[in-house]
């Protein structure tokens, strides 16, 4: 009994690491999980008290039990019995690929994330960036939305900064949950991008199945008061104007719609605009429609050079930052009034009636967001240059020009930022940033259009266009 048992070295390690992940397992980790969750229910308690709008039970659902409810909704399963009938595909098979996109799908949102870390990430970046500026809310609106609501901000699609910008200006009332598309399924990013409440779309993907999920998922965002962030126009502007608006997830959102029930939708109109765009030459560059279909890998190498380029810049002293970026909310519109006024329910249509009123209503919006963009520097004097392309102008005509042109849009209601309230030095603010990357030109104490850059220069002045030319309202069918 009392003999020696020799064992080898890689054998009793291997026992020693078990021996410890067991002890770990059951004795270490349980007391570090009770730990960090009762720091995260002491956030939320705390952010449920300063937020104006609840974090909502949602998003506090563990990710697994959100998943089985979307793979085992009663909309999906049918889906995916045609699917199998129709393919020939095994329902084990076709289960699996319900899951795999379920999981694709439904975020991981980490409130101790989103407001400790990534909010402090978003201002740090942010304020790097630009000089970032709210410019008009309406606040008393805002202020009456509830949590019988569920809100859906609604924003033209300008940068990727969008989403970084829009989260940080909102995160004193809200926490946004965005829709996200492929380019951010790249490790690490979607990961973070997932714990950060947001959710990825295949953009255009004609798989029924996996519309079917995604349809599912909205609607169970939306049944459970989770505060939504959509692009209607499904990607960035190529050209500067806003694009005409798809209507997939709005459609989604409304097929099971009910006005007479308890909980409306209400849409928060958002604009944004920049003075200057990172991603403005890669917009207008022809291979751009290429570009978008690349993978995340490369979207991340593009931003990698970006920020080194930026980087080289600023150790040489020649940094500046890039103007202001600036947000509007304007005045919320609850979807019940509007079904009400407008004299139709989701519930009653058909598919091809509802989509027409559907696209009806995303146009309605995309006007709403339109005619809260902000009025920027940039853009109102490259609307100048625009508008005198062939002329040599002194800073004076400039600076005239540029003011009649606020004095316009001021007239036509549009929100003009007007920097320490100086028009005198809001002209000045645009002109030395379109000299300074030599889209206008100075000679002489004049200065005119740069002809190789008028794509760049018309891209700036197309933010505000749909402010003096507005977007035709479709017509329905009588």
């Amino acid at each position: 009994m009392s003999s020696t048992v020799e064992l080898p070295l890689w054998l009793a390690l291997a026992g020693g690491f078990l021996c410890a992940w067991f002890l770990a397992s059951r004795l270490l980790l349980p007391g570090v999980r009770w730990f960090f969750r009762q720091r995260i229910n002491k956030l939320m308690a705390t952010l449920n008290q300063r937020l104006h709008l609840k974090i909502p039970p949602i998003a506090m659902t563990k990710r697994e039990v959100l998943i089985d409810r979307l793979v085992y909704d009663p909309k999906v399963l049918r889906e995916l019995t045609h699917h199998c009938e129709s393919t020939g595909v095994p329902p084990e098979i076709a289960l699996r690929e319900v899951q795999r996109y379920a999981r694709e799908i439904v975020p991981a949102f980490n409130a101790y994330l989103y407001f400790r870390l990534g909010n402090r990430v978003a201002r740090a970046i942010v304020n790097m960036l630009y000089r970032v500026r709210l410019g008009h809310a309406d606040s008393r609106a805002l202020r009456q939305l509830t949590q019988n609501a569920s809100v859906v901000f609604v924003m033209n699609h300008r940068s990727n900064i969008d989403y970084i910008l829009v989260a940080y200006l909102a995160s004193k009332r809200v926490a946004l949950s965005y829709a996200v598309g492929e380019w951010a399924q790249v490790w690490p990013i979607q990961q973070i991008i997932r714990s950060l409440g947001a959710y990825f779309v295949r953009r255009g993907s004609g798989n029924e199945l996996y519309r079917r999920v995604l349809e599912c998922y909205v609607q169970m965002a939306i049944a459970g008061g989770s505060v939504q962030a959509i692009f209607p126009e499904g990607g960035l502007t190529r050209d500067g104007l806003l694009r005409p608006p798809r209507i997939g997830l709005l459609d989604y959102m409304l097929r099971s719609f009910d006005p007479a029930g308890e909980r409306d939708i209400v849409f928060v109109p958002v604009g944004i605009n920049y003075d200057r765009v990172l991603e403005d030459r890669t917009l207008l560059a022809e291979d751009f429609a290429r570009a978008e279909r690349r993978s995340g890998l490369a979207a991340v190498g593009n931003t990698l050079r970006f920020l080194g380029a930026q980087t080289w810049l600023r150790l040489r002293g020649r940094w500046y930052r890039f103007g202001y970026a600036c947000a509007n909310f304007g005045t919320p519109l609850s979807l019940k009034a509007y079904l009400a006024g407008a004299g139709w329910s989701p519930v009653a249509l058909d598919r091809e009636t509802r989509g027409r009123r559907v696209t009806q209503l995303a146009a309605d919006l995309m006007s709403a967001v339109g005619r809260v963009v902000p009025v920027l520097p940039v853009s109102l004097v490259a609307r100048v240059f625009i508008d005198a392309a062939d002329e040599s102008c002194s800073e004076e005509d400039i600076r005239t020009r540029a003011v009649e042109l606020q004095r316009r849009f001021e007239a036509l209601g549009a929100h003009v930022y007007v920097p320490r309230s100086d028009p005198d030095y809001s002209v000045l603010v645009g002109l030395r940033m379109l000299t300074l990357r030599n889209i206008v030109l100075e000679s002489g104490g004049r200065y005119r259009a740069n002809p190789a850059e008028l794509a760049l220069l018309r891209y700036y002045a197309n933010a505000i266009a749909h402010l003096t030319d507005p977007i035709p309202r479709p017509e329905l069918p009588r």
